[in-house]
């Protein structure tokens, strides 16, 4: 993996692109996170992560210029709240080919007023049940859902269901279903707590980084809180059966 540094912003491509933004690109770099973005100088208005290892919209600075993401083909199962305070103009989110597999999880978009379009095809959560409607209703302000114009007729049946008495079940459904947990998301809090260095840190998070799956992230996250150092050797010189190397 490559770390999203200032020097590599600096040294990718940047242009104009056909629709006369200008754009930077960020293509295949298997960046794992989101970072260091003040190094632009909020001078893009399309940013391009395509092809990467991001797992959650997260770690942004304040960019009033951006207004396109393109984010395709990544492992995203996350979306941070209060993204309107970092970027509060962004009117088109592309995450097709990414892991976002509950309704609920995409809700932290709502908050971005000037958001029109949203593509999730080939994400899991599109096979759920009600999923254009709870979108169309819970993200009002969208013009476009994987690339598909919303129609009025669309809106009108989406208000209509959940507003009803069956639809608020619904919607007390979808929010128990989502998930809560964001993988890495609290790991520096607890890890602080536990009077780790910042080096061990790191080291915590590349192995939280190369995790391959969902599962995998949470089993280091409960050894992390039960007070262990995943990768790191008992007293009596016996690895822990639930560590992980970082090495």
């Amino acid at each position: 993996m490559v770390k999203l540094t200032a020097e590599l912003i600096q040294n990718s491509m940047q242009y104009i692109n056909p629709v006369k933004d200008r754009e930077l690109d960020l293509r295949g770099y298997r960046i794992p996170e989101i970072e260091n973005l003040g190094a632009t100088g909020d001078q893009f208005d399309t940013i391009d992560f395509s092809d990467n290892d991001i797992r959650k919209i997260d770690g942004f600075p304040y960019l009033k210029r951006l207004k396109c993401l393109l984010l395709n083909n990544n492992r995203i199962m996350r979306i941070a709240d209060h993204l309107d305070e970092y970027i509060p103009n962004l009117e088109s989110l592309i995450l097709t080919g990414n892991q976002i597999e509950e309704l609920g999880d995409v809700e932290p978009l709502a908050t971005l007023e000037k958001l029109t379009t949203l593509s999730l095809m080939h994400n899991p959560v599109t096979a759920k049940q009600h999923y254009r409607l709870y979108l169309v209703y819970k993200l009002p302000q969208l013009k476009l859902l994987d690339f598909r114009k919303i129609k009025q007729r669309e809106r009108d049946d989406a208000k209509a269901l959940f507003k009803s008495k069956k639809g608020k079940e619904i919607q007390k459904e979808i929010i128990k279903r989502s998930k809560t947990f964001v993988p890495g998301g609290d790991m520096h809090n607890i890890a602080k707590s536990r009077g780790l260095s910042d080096e061990e840190i790191r080291k915590i998070r590349e192995a939280i980084n190369r995790a391959n799956s969902l599962e995998e992230v949470e089993r280091l996250q409960k050894i992390l809180q039960s007070g262990h150092i995943p990768g790191t050797e008992q007293n009596n010189g016996e690895t822990n059966g639930d560590s992980m190397d970082f090495e």
